[in-house]
Formats: C-alpha cells, sequence, structure tokens
C-alpha cells in the first residue's frame, strides 16, 4: 500500500507539471484504459459533404462519450460510412476499427475495452448538420448532465443543447469545471467524491423559468495558491475546454466558438449578481478599494486566417484577436437579487463575406463569467452570477 500511495504521489507532482492530470490517475492501474483519443473519416468522395476537410478528423476530449462530424446535409450524405479511431494503447473497439457502418438509421454505438478485458466505455457516433442551436430562439438553459471526472467519484454539470429532432449536442456550450478538478487532488488520490454543486458552473432550479446557470467565483485551496492560481471563476461559453492545457497554459484550455452562418445583431437575457467581499490578485493577496465584476460578452470572428490555417480564439484573445468582426459587451451588470434584464448589441465595421458565412467561415464565441479578471486568477470568492432565458437575434 505504502509504495502505492508513493507513486500516486510522484504520479500527481508530474501531472500539475504537465497537465496530463487525468492520464496520469489512470496509470495507477495499467490496462484499464479504454479511451477514443481521436476520430476521422477518409476519402476526396467524402469532402463535398465536409464545410471543410479540416472537419473530417476530430480530437475528442477525455469527458466526450457523445461524439459528432459537423456536415453539410446529413441526408445528402452516403449512409455507409468507414470510421477510424485511434485509442489509449492496447484498447480495441467494436463495431471493428474502420469498418463501415450503416448510419441511415441514426448513431452508431462503438464500444471500447481495454487491454484487461474488463473495463469498457460506450461511444455514440453520428453526424450532424452544423447546429444553429443558439439561433433566435431563448436559452434557457434546462439541458444538463453530470459527468465523471477520468475514473475518480468526482462529477460535475455539462450543459448541452438539442438538434431538431431532439437529439443531445454535448459540443455547444463547455465550462472550466474540469480544469476544476486540479483542485480536487486530495480527494482524488483519496478516493472522495465531490458533487456538482462544488464546482464553479452549475445548473441551478431557481431560475427566472425553470433551471438556470450559477456561476460562482470559488477558491482553488493550497494547491492554486502555490502556483498563482488561487481561484477558479464560474464560466460558461460556446466553444471546448481543452483539459491538456489546464495545468500550464489555462488560456489556451478555453476553446472558443462554434461555427456560425448568421450575422448576430443582439444578446438579451435575464441575470442575478452578488460579488464576493475581497478581491484578491494572482498572488493571493487582497487588493485594497478593487471590487469584483461579472461579464457577459460575445465576438464573431473568422475561422480561417490568409492562408487557409484554422483559427480558434481562447481565453487570451478572445477579445483582442485581429480575425474578430463583431463584438458586443454588457458594459455593467450592477448587483442585483431579482431577475433584471441584459442587453447587448454587436459592433464593428468591417465586412461580413456573405459567402463566407453561409460556409460557415466565422465562428461565434459567447462568454459568461462571475469575475471579469477571472482569466488571470483575479477575482473575489464568493462572486455568483444566475444566467437565464438568454435570446440571440440575428439579421
Amino acid at each position: 500500500m505504502r509504495k502505492n500511495r508513493l507513486l500516486l504521489q510522484a504520479c500527481a507532482v508530474i501531472a500539475l507539471a504537465l497537465g496530463f492530470l487525468s492520464s496520469c490517475i489512470r496509470d495507477e492501474a495499467p490496462g484499464m484504459e479504454c479511451d477514443i483519443e481521436k476520430m476521422w473519416v477518409e476519402g476526396e468522395d467524402l469532402e463535398q459533404y465536409f464545410y471543410d476537410a479540416n472537419d473530417m478528423k476530430r480530437t475528442v476530449i477525455s469527458t466526450e462519450s457523445d461524439i459528432d462530424f459537423s456536415v453539410r446535409s446529413v441526408i445528402l450524405m452516403p449512409k455507409q460510412v468507414a470510421v477510424h479511431f485511434d485509442l489509449t494503447p492496447g484498447a480495441t473497439i467494436s463495431p471493428e476499427n474502420g469498418s463501415v457502418q450503416d448510419f441511415s438509421d441514426g448513431d452508431v454505438i462503438y464500444t471500447v475495452t481495454a487491454e484487461d478485458g474488463k473495463t469498457k466505455r460506450v461511444y455514440r457516433v453520428g453526424f450532424r448538420e452544423v447546429s444553429q442551436a443558439a439561433t433566435n430562439r431563448t436559452n434557457s438553459f434546462e439541458n444538463y448532465e453530470e459527468v465523471r471526472y477520468s475514473y475518480s467519484n468526482i462529477y460535475y454539470h455539462r450543459f448541452f443543447e438539442l438538434d431538431k429532432d431532439g437529439n443531445k449536442l454535448s459540443n455547444i456550450w463547455a465550462s472550466g469545471n474540469e480544469g476544476f478538478c486540479l483542485s480536487m487532488l486530495s480527494k482524488i488520490l483519496g478516493g472522495q467524491g465531490a458533487t456538482p454543486e462544488e464546482f464553479p458552473t452549475v445548473s441551478d432550479p431557481n431560475g427566472r423559468t425553470g433551471r438556470c446557470v450559477k456561476l460562482q467565483t470559488l477558491s482553488t485551496g493550497d494547491m492554486g495558491r502555490s502556483t498563482n492560481r488561487p481561484i477558479a471563476a464560474g464560466n460558461l461559453f460556446l466553444g471546448k475546454f481543452n483539459i491538456t492545457y489546464a495545468a500550464t497554459n489555462s488560456l489556451l484550455a478555453t476553446e472558443m466558438g462554434i461555427p456560425f452562418a448568421d450575422e448576430p445583431v443582439r444578446v438579451t437575457g435575464y441575470y442575478k449578481y452578488k460579488r464576493g467581499t475581497e478581491f484578491t490578485g494572482a498572488d493571493s493577496k487582497v487588493i485594497p478599494g478593487r471590487q469584483d465584476e461579472a461579464d457577459i460578452y460575445a465576438v464573431l470572428y473568422r475561422n480561417k486566417d490568409e492562408n487557409g490555417n484554422a483559427v480558434m480564439l481562447n481565453g487570451g484573445n478572445v477579445l483582442t484577436s485581429p480575425y474578430i468582426v463583431r463584438k458586443a459587451r454588457v458594459a455593467s451588470l450592477p448587483e442585483t437579487d431579482e431577475w433584471t434584464p441584459f442587453d447587448m448589441f454587436f459592433e464593428g465595421d468591417t465586412p461580413i463575406d456573405k459567402v463566407l458565412l453561409e460556409n460557415l467561415g466565422y465562428n461565434l464565441a459567447f462568454v459568461f463569467s462571475s469575475s471579469k479578471s477571472g482569466a488571470t486568477f483575479e477575482g473575489a470568492v464568493g462572486s455568483t452570477l444566475y444566467i437565464d432565458d438568454v435570446v440571440l437575434s440575428v439579421k
């Protein structure tokens, strides 16, 4: 037992240095890894069904179990498609890797079996027309699920949308909840559990209509203070959270934006906000006289550079990138205990290429945060922002 504990402790140190905590925890039980790491389809005959050839391959985040390829039209696509996978070492997959499967009746279920022959993980793989889930309708944030972090007893909430057929789209909204697991290392190593309510981003039953999003700035404990990351702001954004960068460059971990085919004009919604009492910097020292602020903003940006390379904005450049063509931001969010309306309009003079827009050459990034400077680990523990009934209007 002592040897195993020393191994776990050493593993944890390496994880914090490299940002691979999830993989490290799995290594305590060799042969039990059963994840899809990448998946792709290939062939020139299939390229015409995708907006971009890069969409024919997907890197799979460790917490994903519902994985979709984004296509122009599901109806026009061939029904028989071969999907290829990169798996964790020693794992196998059924149906067979690279085998042709019939997607005419919907998604295909794949089961990944670890090297030990016992540990299994089930994935749903499908093809989806790129979602306009947030367009011209109310986002009431009723749809959420509990996600288990790696092989621990730690659970947090993840929000999702539904497509026109009622299928779950789990690649729309993201948060920093998975990264917050790094602050729970002692619980993970000790086999303890954590509930979704202990995380910065959580579904709350007391919405303006039904449920809502609760975003709370929390302390990251001794581990966060030792790395000048003493707080974690509650956040929710369109895009993905890439755990690979969580411990080394957290700004890169927030990959903000999803392909969007309309020109956004306005965002309305409702909020409640209460700021924490002590504003601290990344060095954990109180900054006298400074008060925390919540933040709500959105940008539309070109998702390819001049050479055709993919552009994905992150927490470091989402408000400053030269590829931004429209930007909207709520000027201020005063404290309020009542559901209070907010409103923001998209501004910008850069011409929008209509053909490029129709072909998903732009991404829409949408961000809510309980601490305006949370990306640089400045804020007040206890600052809490509630969000509900958000409507995005387009031309």
